[in-house]
């Protein structure tokens, strides 16, 4: 059925939603569908996709956990049917969402006897927690247990480091890889050289995203990381024989954008995009946050609108409209207005 509502469709690339379900508090599904491509698109998007999806996403855990009066990771705590490890082990499967950056504090103070869950963390506003009756420990008598733990905002799979023995400060092996799974696979139609194909694309997540978050923050990530190629000079190229190499000479951002001006035709504000500006990564990633891609869209917002934007201070908008001056000569205007550039 989806195959020929896609197979009939116009010849623009289309995606589009064909299932969606929450399985668990902890597990999305959604499968979605790009048609129609040329013979052999297919199989380089879903390749491309699938690593992005996961390994290309930030996901928010906890990190670390420290406790007190425990002589080492294997030991048992008076009063708790858990082991300090085993504890570990269910902080590191609890699962996060929030959009912060850099570590933030958080902390479990419980009197038992209880049991102790996801619900018992004491965290950040900016952090939510997906599933609060995920388990930790049970307490089994009239005790206090006080944890103080760390989150932090990643990607991928980091293994812990070995603690010294006077610590009892516990690294946990950090899981930030909000894609459980995703998997792509090539429906063909046509014959001969009108042959095409139909990408399908399944996506399971940890609950802190759903697929379609996921797909977004995937491709747009894939998109930063071709931006430099889009915006690459064609250069001489000096092939040293005996050195057997390649000499290329590596343009500034003032450089590059200096030959655009001299250009003719000019050039389009919106093919700058702002990771070629020489921002900080925290501005950086701000902006983008906000969906501040390229100089057009920053250009189409107002001061007062970039100190309005969450983590953003003075010293930050302070350095854009410094970086706007010394490159374009231009700044940013005190209210709002929107204008296009060619």
């Amino acid at each position: 059925m989806v195959r020929e509502e896609i197979a009939g469709s116009a010849r623009t690339v289309r995606w589009k939603c064909v299932e969606s379900r929450i399985e668990s508090k902890r597990l999305y599904y959604g499968r979605f569908v790009l048609s129609p491509l040329m013979k052999g698109q297919a199989d380089t998007i879903g390749i491309a996709m699938r690593r992005a999806l996961l390994g290309e996403i930030e996901g928010t855990c906890i990190t670390c956990a420290t406790f007190e009066n425990v002589l080492h990771e294997y030991s048992m705590i008076a009063g708790i049917e858990e082991s300090v490890h085993e504890i570990l082990i269910n902080l590191k499967e609890i699962v996060l969402r929030s959009n912060l950056y850099g570590v933030r504090d958080a902390s479990i103070c419980v009197r038992g006897p209880k049991c102790i869950t996801a619900q018992d963390i004491i965290s950040p506003p900016s952090v939510e927690i997906v599933d609060t009756a995920q388990h930790i420990a049970n307490l089994t008598e009239p005790m206090n247990l006080c944890i103080e733990l760390q989150i932090k905002r990643d990607r991928g799979y980091r293994l812990k480091s070995t603690n010294s023995s006077h610590n009892v400060s516990y690294l946990i092996d950090s899981v930030s890889m909000p894609v459980r799974n995703a998997n792509h696979s090539i429906h063909s139609y046509g014959n001969g050289n009108e042959k095409q194909e139909i990408l399908f694309l399944e996506i399971w997540t940890n609950g802190s995203l759903t697929p379609k978050e996921a797909l977004y923050e995937a491709s747009r990530n894939l998109i930063d990381l071709f931006i430099p190629f889009l915006h690459a000079e064609e250069e001489d190229m000096n092939f040293e024989e005996n050195k057997n190499r390649w000499n290329l000479s590596l343009f500034s951002f003032q450089d590059r954008f200096t030959n655009f001006q001299k250009n003719k035709k000019g050039i389009s504000l919106t093919c700058i995009f702002i990771d070629q500006s020489e921002l900080s990564s925290k501005t950086y990633n701000c902006l983008k946050r906000s969906n501040i891609h390229t100089l057009s869209d920053l250009l189409s917002h107002s001061q007062e609108d970039l100190m309005k934007m969450e983590y953003f201070c003075i010293e930050d908008v302070k350095h854009i409209l410094g970086t706007l001056q010394k490159h374009f000569a231009i700044n940013l205007p005190n209210k709002n207005f929107s204008f296009e550039i060619h």
